[in-house]
């Protein structure tokens, strides 16, 4: 596929921000540098107006310049495979790539395929969920992945012993990469994935919910993940920035969850509620 790449330069903390907003719009990966960020947008109809109209209105509000380039199709796994070095989370956990040795000294060593799907560990919303699911109680659960990306909360929750693992997204390519991911680590029947939004999935409760998608899905989603979850469950979100702790939080509280926990990791949040 030919993909359009946005250089946006500026700093640091305004970055981590036009991400949040981007990740809502047609990009579909994105990568910090050390002038800003570099969001990625598919050439397909329509795409570029969409974007480029965002990016106007974001000018409004933040300090940034950009610029589009136009990338031919090419091995992107190549490229991904030389800017994908392993995560290692303490002594817990690593997600490294299929070329990469096994990871000595940590109890689970996940193998995610670099694509386009989010999920690779490096991000700090991914690696405080990881992190987070040392202390939850994963074995014989039922739970469910909101916004699975790569599969890889999904899978550690199934290697931590979850009976039952329900990932969702509405993007295809991350369909697919949860399911390919969680077949070459061993999980496939513990994992089951669905294309679609939460509509698509069937019908029941769970005792856990991880949700590390964006700010605004978390907001419109509370309500249903609350009637999802049985009671006394837990709901573990990120993908929302320090900024957004409040209205979260009251969103949350409204829908009838009880914080229990706050963990920060840069700009982000990453937050652990129980139902009421």
């Amino acid at each position: 596929m030919n993909y359009w790449k946005y250089r946006l330069c500026t700093d640091s903390t305004t970055a981590e921000v036009l991400l949040a907003y981007l990740a809502e719009a047609p990009f579909d990966s994105f990568q910090e540098t050390d002038e800003g960020l570099d969001a990625y947008l598919p050439d397909a109809q329509g795409n570029r107006e969409i974007a480029e109209a965002l990016l106007g209105d974001l000018q409004q509000e933040f300090s940034f310049d950009w610029e589009a380039q136009f990338l031919p199709a090419q091995n992107w796994n190549a490229i991904w495979e030389a800017n994908f070095p392993p995560v290692v989370i303490e002594d817990f956990c690593a997600v490294r790539a299929p070329f990469h040795a096994p990871i000595a000294g940590v109890v689970y060593d996940l193998v995610i395929e670099p694509k386009m799907a989010f999920g690779t560990g490096h991000h700090e919303t991914t690696w405080m969920c990881l992190r987070a699911l040392r202390d939850l109680p994963c074995a014989g659960a039922r739970l469910l992945d909101f916004g699975c990306g790569s599969g890889v909360l999904a899978i550690l929750a199934a290697r931590l012993g979850a009976a039952e693992v329900v990932a969702v997204d509405i993007e295809e390519e991350s369909f697919r990469s949860t399911a390919e991911n969680s077949a070459a680590n061993g999980v496939a029947e513990q994992v089951r994935v669905y294309w679609g939004d939460l509509s698509a999935v069937p019908e029941g409760v769970f005792d856990g919910i991880l949700a590390n998608i964006n700010r605004n899905v978390i907001l419109a989603s509370l309500p249903d993940l609350h009637q999802r979850l049985r009671a006394g469950g837990w709901l573990l979100i990120s993908g929302i920035l320090l900024s957004d702790a409040d209205i979260v939080g009251a969103t949350a509280r409204q829908a009838g969850f009880l914080l229990k926990r706050r963990d920060e990791r840069g700009t982000w949040l990453c937050l652990l509620f129980q139902k009421a």
